[in-house]
């Protein structure tokens, strides 16, 4: 029999008792023989008493001294000595399984699961940690109700909230706008897929329209119209000079052509797209993320954000629509398939699901990140002054600005929480920081901890260690591109007109001038700026949000990218192929040369090729 407890032993060798302890968990089971209480041994040196096993000539009787106590001899000559009614138990309950069950050796089980609801299935494998039971076993025997009792009580009381982590649920959200998908994905921990702007026009996608009055909302239509026919001009303008100055191969199929010179202009027209622009994505996101996503959403300044929070939580809590109940309404709508089997199909088999009800119903705004956003913008304000009071000027930057490690801890996160709350580097942000007395600086740290929940999380801007730090300044464009990087910790400034704007600039592919395209272009832009400042300064609710939809994605932003070498290296090689958009190429480009600079051992690492040369822009 097998006895799977954490035993106490003696071992018995040459008439020497060595006692220890066996750890309860992972050891093997041990196989045992019950000596009645009249049973003789060999005390000087027993090995196993199996059923075949012979005993030697008794030398040495053993005394039974406690009648309620039995001996138990394990194999390799250990004697253990415990209670009688317990080992009958074990012994009795032991038979039982060793009857009931066989267990063959080496049968390890691998199958995939589909068809269960998220928070049942999370149930089911948090089952694993407290129950024998197979996967098909537990899922058979939890109820949807049950579920939302295990996770009431284990999730939201207990707080094991890596149980979170095992629901998975797919959404789609559609017809959001451009700057909402980038709040909307800013999470750590996501995965999904967006619209491209290279391979769809999107002057058909529609624009986001904020609550505004009927003067400001008539100018915002006319500033956003006029962005998408300037987006047509640049888009055909730069299709036809491309055509002009590149030839197709006679072994290139005429449509292959045509679609690769598109992507290209449309490469260059995406600079004008503005950031109210409708887009549409999926996204597959675990419980624990989407709670997090849903308070951080509806925490937002931004209504429009705001309102996305609150549709993904009522997503989460109702019945989420299915392809194949779909499809089998419809075939009983057409007569393909009997009506009455239909409906108990639908009843007994395909049974309305709520992918998330447990999960999110307590996601609420969080005041912390409320709070913190606000008292922290007021201390980079005053922070951030020159001699006369007024806001300090921002000083030149380069595009990237690999950041060196020789700051104290304190000082990297002071600079950091303060970052994400104004315009100005890194580098001029923390020397600011770096002057002000130590009792200051712990005042910016308190204020960024100081109104933190029993269940918040800290600030991001409290990720520290890393050993690569990126201050950029790129067009929104190419940190929409950069964004979906999830292996390091960003922290984004706000978008706004304060750093200027590109221009669409491809080595081997013809400028804007070269186009005829330039005054156009610029015209759009400074066009689109003046109607960003005049909503901007005025008096509509939100105004300063509002005005942000205006601005076009060729509008530079300013981002910090934390994260160790391995990324740094995959984002530069990945970046700079020649298949990517040439504004983050040359983001990835001078990542690599920065590293170079500092760590030249490490440059030969990194297979890259120089950005600045030009390219088959028929090669994708």
């Amino acid at each position: 029999m097998n006895f799977p407890f954490s035993l106490a032993k003696e071992y018995k060798e040459d008439e020497e008792k060595h006692d220890y302890v066996q750890q309860a968990g992972n050891s093997e089971a041990l196989s045992i023989e019950v000596l009645g209480d009249e049973t003789d041994h060999n005390g000087r040196k027993h090995r196993s008493l199996g059923q075949n096993n012979q005993q030697e000539p008794l030398k040495k009787p053993l005394i039974q001294t406690n009648p309620l106590l039995s001996e138990v001899y394990l194999t390799h000559g250990i004697k253990l000595t415990i209670p009688r009614y317990i080992l009958e138990r074990v012994m009795s309950e032991s038979k039982a399984t060793n009857s009931d069950q066989k267990h063959p050796e080496n049968t390890t089980e691998v199958y995939a699961i589909h068809g269960a609801e998220p928070e049942v299935l999370a149930y089911a494998m948090a089952k694993y940690s407290r129950s024998a039971l197979t996967m098909r076993e537990s899922l058979a025997e939890i109820s949807s109700q049950r579920a939302e009792q295990f996770l009431n009580t284990f999730y939201f009381q207990y707080g094991h909230r890596s149980i979170a982590d095992l629901a998975h649920i797919p959404f789609a959200i559609e017809k959001l706008s451009m700057l909402a998908a980038i709040a909307l994905v800013d999470e750590a921990r996501w995965d999904g897929q967006e619209r491209s702007t290279r391979y769809q026009d999107f002057r058909r996608s529609g624009w986001y329209v904020p609550q505004l009055s009927t003067v400001a909302r008539r100018n915002y239509q006319h500033a956003i119209e006029a962005l998408f026919l300037s987006y047509d001009a640049i888009s055909l303008g730069m299709f036809d000079a491309l055509k002009a100055a590149i030839p197709c191969p006679a072994e290139m199929k005429p449509a292959d052509y045509h679609r690769t010179l598109k992507a290209r202009a449309f490469d260059a027209a995406r600079y004008l797209l503005p950031l109210a622009t409708n887009t549409s994505l999926g996204q597959i996101v675990n419980a624990r993320t989407l709670e997090s996503q849903v308070s951080r959403l509806l925490s937002s300044p931004f209504a429009e954000i705001r309102n996305l929070g609150v549709s993904l939580r009522k997503a989460a809590s109702e019945p989420a629509w299915n392809v194949q109940r779909d499809k089998l309404e419809q075939l009983a709508g057409e007569g393909a398939v009997d009506a009455a089997a239909t409906s108990e199909i639908l009843n007994d088999l395909m049974p309305p699901v709520r992918t998330a009800p447990t999960l999110v119903k307590y996601a609420e705004p969080s005041e912390y990140q409320i709070a913190s956003r606000e008292e922290l913008s007021h201390a980079a304000r005053e922070l951030m002054r020159d001699a006369e009071g007024n806001p300090a000027e921002i000083y030149p930057a380069p595009t990237v600005d690999l950041l060196d490690d020789d700051e104290d801890l304190e000082v990297e996160l002071a600079t950091s929480l303060l970052y994400g709350c104004c315009h100005y580097s890194y580098r001029q942000l923390r020397g600011a920081v770096a002057a002000l007395s130590e009792p200051r600086r712990n005042e910016l740290l308190k204020l960024g901890h100081a109104h933190r929940g029993k269940h918040d999380e800290l600030l991001r801007a409290f990720s520290s260690g890393h050993g690569f730090r990126f201050d950029i300044l790129m067009d929104i464009g190419a940190f929409r591109d950069m964004h979906r990087h999830r292996r390091c910790i960003q922290l984004i400034q706000e978008f706004s007109d304060v750093h200027g704007y590109e221009e669409p600039v491809c080595p081997g592919q013809p400028t804007l001038a070269e186009a005829g395209l330039e005054p156009a272009y610029k015209a759009a832009m400074d066009s689109a700026l003046a109607a960003y400042r005049a909503l901007c300064d005025s008096e509509e609710l939100e105004a300063k949000q509002s005005a942000q939809y205006l601005l076009p994605m060729g509008m530079r932003c300013r981002a910090m990218f934390k994260m160790d070498f391995a990324e740094a290296l995959y984002i530069a090689e990945l970046r700079s192929g020649i298949a990517g958009h040439f504004s983050y190429r040359k983001v990835a480009w001078e990542m690599y040369r920065a590293i170079a600079a500092r760590h030249p051992a490490l440059a030969g690492l990194f297979r890259i090729e120089d950005v600045n040369l030009p390219v088959d822009l028929l090669k994708r």
